[in-house]
């Protein structure tokens, strides 16, 4: 008992929970958005998780209590609980705890994350996860580093782990006109997505400004502000390039 009381007195940072989540995994989710994130993604929506500092400090025993409120909804709808964020895997033992927890109560765990983390991190985590939900801005290199002010190459490292112990995973790609859009770089995304045993599905995020607000709140420089929304037309010539590869992408 005194080992289980330690574990769980395990604290982190959290920006918010989103009770009745309906978009990140399957069936109706628990979902929980942490703090702190290593990307600059042009596009973000969740700004103000960037920083690690900001926040609430909770518990994982805090969480526990809520989310097993929820259980029954999970349940019925094949749901459970997904960690987003920010990038959960800056804090890797509160995540791992937290979908422990969850995998001992017999709920459902995803891990929504960009995968930019050395593998020694991620491994022991990965073990209580049972589906990733990887986003992968661009398979071009230039536009990802353009995108995100990051290096693609922890993120391949990262889906080609997956893929060796077949951890299942949905792909995620944010389509945005002018930037992500290109057809070699869809192409060419469909070409790795398809040497990867482990993917369940694809999804073409198509890029709105919704987030927009919070980055004039939090006083950023929104450098899409003068970018349309990705038309049903792109979209529709994005998912023809994915089905040559027999990838059925959804959106």
């Amino acid at each position: 008992m005194a080992i289980k009381a330690v574990r769980s007195s395990i604290r982190g940072r959290i920006h918010s929970t989103e009770t009745c989540g309906a978009v990140d995994g399957p069936g109706i989710r628990y979902v929980i958005f942490t703090q702190g994130c290593p990307l600059r993604c042009l596009y973000c929506h969740n700004p103000d998780c960037r920083d690690p500092q900001e926040g609430q400090e909770v518990t994982v025993d805090e969480l526990i209590l809520d989310i097993q409120k929820y259980h029954s909804y999970m349940e019925f709808s094949g749901g459970g609980v997904t960690v987003t964020g920010g990038e959960p895997l800056m804090q890797p033992e509160f995540v791992s705890e937290i979908f422990c927890r969850c995998q001992e109560l017999g709920i459902h765990t995803a891990l929504d994350t960009s995968g930019y983390v050395g593998l020694t991190t991620a491994k022991p985590l990965l073990k209580h996860v049972d589906l990733v939900l990887l986003d992968i801005k661009s398979i071009d290199p230039k536009i990802y580093h353009q995108v995100t002010n990051v290096s693609l190459e922890p993120t391949l490292e990262f889906a080609r782990y997956l893929s060796e112990i077949d951890k299942p995973a949905w792909i995620r790609f944010v389509l945005v006109p002018g930037l992500t859009d290109p057809t070699h770089n869809i192409r060419n995304l469909a070409k790795f997505v398809a040497s990867l045993t482990n993917v369940k599905r694809l999804e073409i995020l198509p890029f709105h400004k919704m987030g927009e607000y919070k980055w004039e709140q939090l006083g950023y420089k929104y450098a899409l502000k003068n970018t349309p929304e990705a038309s049903p037309e792109l979209v529709a010539t994005a998912k023809k390039i994915f089905q040559e590869y027999g990838i059925s992408a959804i959106s």
